[in-house]
């Protein structure tokens, strides 16, 4: 029997493809400090915990395939805490922001049509694009230049008569990068002029790190047909395994059409739906403290990358990742060598190879991300544990 093309064209996940090594070097006694994955080691707050044991219904309904209404609310006064004012119509609640994503490339692209992305990105992007038959046009950047947004002139000569939107992650995973109100603009003026929609993933809203605030693409009135948001309850509330989302358009064809694949998904779990609600409502009790608690996790990890000769990075300014170029020429080794041959007292670390985070072949292949998740005390010394099997590694393999 022959399988589909489109599950061979899917890329397995950068991020849990080591898993296996990961469980056989926990087999051996070895302690692995796990930044590979944005998986918190903060408390889920207890506003959401308390919400599972405080339900009084005898039967967990279906709740609606757009969402829950007093969920939806619970959305429409977050974002209006944000400035934004939105219609029950503009929002849909997602099995986490990932749903969101898919369901809107499913949504306004054929298969063969194109997207134009900024690599590296989020590599469940390629994920969902190769599901749906979609191309993805990347555009390079640099960590050498801080992984800012290219020309305009450079963007628009990457759209055909196959591209339908150009998809952005602000703030950035895996950069860590945030996107000026300037550069938005131009983003902006682009797609208005080109008759595109912009797919902006804003789900590190509150961690920015820089003084600048976010600028959400949903505050640019000359697009509001084609821009779509996504966001997600997983990292601004550390509630990952909730799996509660939330896409967002003011186009209600769009809306009233994406709503047709809810309906064929049924629906949200009920109690995680209804679990977000306390936290929607004051958000900024929780996400003030954690963003400061990422601030000194973030200094932490870049103060030793950069004491170690010849890795080259930036400083993150939002979400609470890094993307750092090592030197040696592949990482995918040394993140498997990590896990097979290394250990120091017992320990070793876990971090993602980049290069699944890049469509154009070659790319990333001295590179890593780095996710600062764990408490101030394991992550230093994760980091030198870090540090320690990179020197180790280039001693024994060379580049």
């Amino acid at each position: 029997m022959e399988l589909s093309q489109r599950v061979k064209n899917t890329p397995a996940s950068p991020i849990r493809k080591f898993a296996p090594l990961a469980e056989a070097a926990k087999n051996r006694g070895i302690f692995i400090y796990h930044l590979n994955i944005g998986q918190p080691d903060m408390e889920t707050p207890k506003g959401i915990r308390k919400t599972f044991g405080h339900f009084k219904g005898k039967v967990v309904l279906y709740a609606p395939s757009q969402g829950i209404l007093e969920v939806i609310k619970a959305w429409q006064r977050y974002y209006l805490s944000h400035g934004l004012g939105l219609e029950k119509e503009n929002i849909l609640i997602t099995s986490g922001g990932s749903e969101a994503i898919f369901f809107s490339l499913m949504a306004i692209c054929d298969p063969g049509d194109e997207i134009i992305i900024f690599e590296p990105f989020y590599p469940n992007f390629a994920g969902f694009a190769a599901m749906a038959n979609i191309n993805l046009v990347p555009i390079t950047l640099s960590v050498e230049n801080n992984f800012r947004l290219p020309s305009i002139e450079e963007i628009r000569k990457k759209i055909t008569p196959k591209t339908k939107a150009i998809l952005i992650c602000n703030p950035n995973n895996p950069t860590g990068a945030v996107y000026s109100k300037k550069e938005l603009q131009d983003i902006v003026n682009l797609a208005y002029k080109n008759n595109l929609f912009v797919i902006s993933d804003e789900v590190y809203r509150e961690f920015i790190y820089n003084g600048e605030g976010h600028t959400s693409i949903l505050e640019f009135p000359e697009i509001s047909d084609r821009a779509i948001l996504i966001d997600s309850v997983s990292k601004r509330f550390n509630h990952c395994g909730g799996r509660v989302g939330v896409l967002v358009s003011r186009n209600l064809e769009l809306m009233q059409n994406i709503l047709k694949f809810a309906q064929a998904r049924l629906a949200v779990p009920t109690l995680e739906q209804y679990s977000v609600i306390p936290l929607l409502n004051a958000p900024k009790e929780y996400t003030d403290s954690i963003r400061d608690e990422y601030l000194k996790r973030r200094d932490i990890v870049f103060n030793i990358l950069k004491s170690i000769s010849g890795v080259i990075c930036t400083m993150p300014q939002g979400a609470f990742y890094i993307i750092a170029k090592l030197p040696i020429d592949n990482s995918v080794d040394f993140v498997k060598w990590l896990l097979t041959d290394f250990s120091y007292n017992k320990k070793t670390v876990m971090v993602t190879p980049a290069q699944d985070f890049y469509v154009t072949p070659g790319l990333g292949k001295n590179e890593i991300r780095i996710a600062y998740v764990l408490n101030e005390k394991d992550i230093k010394e994760a980091m030198e544990i870090f540090k320690k099997g990179l020197a180790e590694y280039i001693e024994s393999h060379g580049k």
